[in-house]
């Protein structure tokens, strides 16, 4: 008997169902989103590598998994849009490889003790993260645990980056960056 309510696949389905190919790709889900209440419900897969995610990414990605999730198709499934995205630049810096995936870019850091630092990320590895920070015209770099990070947003630049941050950004990471 059909169900009265068309259904989709849950995030657990749609995440064991794309991992390994997505893996197999060379990227890794971050999140999936199932949203039954948006007129299509949509499929949200959110996904990221080493390399970033770019169109052509995000084409390949999204011929990877519409055959996949078709073959979850039923009678009883509702029709849905999939959208295959990345993290975005207003998603927080939560773990070691998001740090370094963003390496270059420059991030607002809220330290546990409330502080506010904002640098450019150099050298991540060993649960720290080097930050080139410019005061007035003059850089330094400044170590963090990532254990003493409350929240890391990436800042969206309008213009490009100072080659003197980008140097020493590249500096930062001697002997040994990730």
């Amino acid at each position: 008997m059909a169900p009265d309510v068309p259904l989709l696949p849950t995030q657990k389905q749609v995440l064991e169902l794309l991992d390994g190919e997505f893996a197999r790709a060379g990227y890794e889900i971050e999140d999936v989103v199932v949203n039954s209440s948006t007129r299509p419900p949509r499929i949200t897969v959110i996904a990221d590598s080493d390399d970033g995610l770019d169109l052509e990414a995000i084409a390949t990605l999204s011929r990877i998994a519409s055959p996949l999730l078709d073959a979850l198709d039923s009678a009883d499934t509702a029709p849905y849009v999939l959208e295959i995205t990345s993290r975005g630049v207003d998603r927080p810096l939560t773990e070691e490889k998001h740090f370094r995936r963003a390496r270059t870019r420059k991030v607002e850091v809220v330290l546990e003790d409330g502080s506010v630092v904002t640098g450019r990320i150099g050298h991540v590895g060993d649960g720290a993260v080097r930050l080139v920070i410019a005061d007035r015209g003059k850089l330094s770099v400044r170590e963090l645990k990532l254990s003493e990070i409350a929240k890391a947003v990436v800042q969206v630049e309008f213009s490009p980056p100072n080659q003197r941050e980008l140097d020493l950004v590249e500096q930062s990471g001697k002997g040994g960056d990730a």
